[in-house]
């Protein structure tokens, strides 16, 4: 299946999609007359387009750079990436009669560049996924340690200590987050209630009213009506 235009511009960030015309369309479907080579370059196209958001590259960059990778990711040396990436560099270096150290060093500096390392990255696969089964062998060999009667008190404690620590469930932790909000309410409230002490105090002491009586007051004089 070919790439289309229509699909490589969807995967692309929005500033590069007005680059992309039938002519770059045409230099990607012809690149590799292998079908699975031809497969793998155009999947790999597809996967590797956000790097291009973060760095000034160009899309001719971007092209080379995914092929680069996908030797490289096929078992070939650097060098042997870079001959099949760019073959008539290569072979011009050759036929110049370039050193083998010149043509390593630049071969190097290829390998080094922002944009290869950025796809090369996304190639990579977590350790802890690659060896998921090395990681449940580990476990099985732990819990027959701990089952073995045949073996020391320690080493079965050992055992099921390493249990306990692996495979304990992940902490959790509670946050309990408490504010207080202030509306007008709570600021009429206290208005209010500052206006009454001033006014129970000036009583007080004119003699209008005594402390027991204060002491007895009610504070919000209201009248509650039931709402069926």
């Amino acid at each position: 299946m070919q790439l289309t235009t229509e699909v490589f511009q969807r995967a692309m960030p929005k500033q590069f999609r007005g680059r992309i015309n039938q002519e770059v369309i045409d230099d990607i479907n012809t690149t590799f007359s292998d079908p699975a080579l031809m497969e793998q370059y155009r999947d790999n196209l597809l996967s590797y387009t956000h790097v291009m958001k973060d760095g000034k590259f160009k899309m001719s960059q971007y092209l080379e750079a995914v092929k680069y990778v996908g030797f490289k990711l096929m078992g070939n040396s650097n060098i042997e990436a870079y001959a099949k990436t760019f073959p008539s560099r290569y072979n011009y270096y050759v036929a110049n009669g370039t050193s083998q150290k010149d043509l390593a060093s630049y071969v190097t500096s290829y390998n080094k560049n922002k944009l290869v390392n950025l796809i090369f990255e996304q190639t990579l696969i977590p350790t802890h996924i690659l060896n998921a089964d090395m990681y449940q062998k580990a476990i099985n060999v732990q819990a027959e340690l701990m089952m073995d009667t045949n073996v020391s008190f320690k080493v079965r404690s050992d055992a099921a200590n390493s249990l306990l620590t692996h495979l304990k469930a992940p902490e959790t932790k509670m946050e309990i987050d408490i504010t207080i909000k202030q509306d007008s309410t709570l600021a009429d409230l206290r208005a209010t209630t500052d206006l009454l002490v001033q006014q129970q105090s000036k009583f007080l002491i004119e003699g209008v009213v005594d402390a027991k009586t204060i002491a007895h007051s009610e504070l919000i004089d209201a009248e509650v009506i039931e709402v069926e």
